[in-house]
């Protein structure tokens, strides 16, 4: 079975980063922020962080444009809020699934972003999403860095929006999508809400800090 792993940069140095990944014995970073650059945090910045992870030799592939949060089909949109479930029906994201599970063949893949707590990104509540239905076993690398599995973080997620589960009227497959699409709404990127008004991106939260 193969397995990927997630990691948010978040705002620490680049070399703990590198030690998280190291732990796990990550060979390969897929960088799924839409936008690779980080005004308070440029050791994150697409071609620094490339050279950095060169030099421990950990691969870095941009996925950016394929499984990025914010879409540039205008059919993902749905009152100027992008819609996940439409975000994932399209090809381009299909297309980078499938390059995340070909390189999941050859290497231990760790989807990055910027949020530090996997259940505040869509890298969990989107692509995790798509992978575990497709059979592929996620596990998160938290800032501790411990390891928490995808089970558990959806758990934690069940329980962090008070749904009720494993009842006759809810069994737990109708729970976790619940819980997905709750928590979609909660993050995915609002174009049309005004800055002071505009929820921070999953992937631009811990820089904002």
């Amino acid at each position: 079975m193969l397995e990927v792993f997630t990691v948010g940069h978040s705002t620490q140095p680049i070399e703990r980063f590198i030690a998280l990944l190291k732990r796990h014995d990550v060979s390969a970073i897929a960088d799924v922020r839409s936008a690779p650059y980080s005004r308070h945090n440029p050791q994150f910045n697409r071609e620094k962080l490339r050279e950095s992870l060169k030099q421990q030799s950990i691969s870095y592939v941009f996925l950016g444009k394929e499984l990025g949060a914010r879409s540039e089909d205008e059919c993902c949109y749905v009152h100027n809020k992008v819609s996940y479930q439409c975000l994932a029906d399209t090809d381009l994201f299909k297309s980078g699934i499938k390059r995340v599970l070909r390189g999941a063949r050859s290497y231990r893949v760790a989807l990055m972003c910027a949020e530090k707590d996997p259940l505040d990104c869509h890298r969990t509540i989107l692509v995790a999403r798509k992978l575990v239905k497709d059979g592929v076993t996620v596990s998160h690398i938290l800032q501790t860095g411990a390891l928490e599995p995808h089970d558990a973080a959806m758990n934690r997620l069940v329980n962090q929006l008070g749904i009720v589960e494993d009842d006759m009227f809810r069994p737990r497959e109708e729970a976790l999508d619940l819980a997905y699409d709750k928590q979609a709404q909660l993050i995915a990127y609002d174009r049309g809400a005004t800055p002071q008004r505009r929820p921070l991106m999953a992937e631009n939260r811990d820089e904002a800090r």
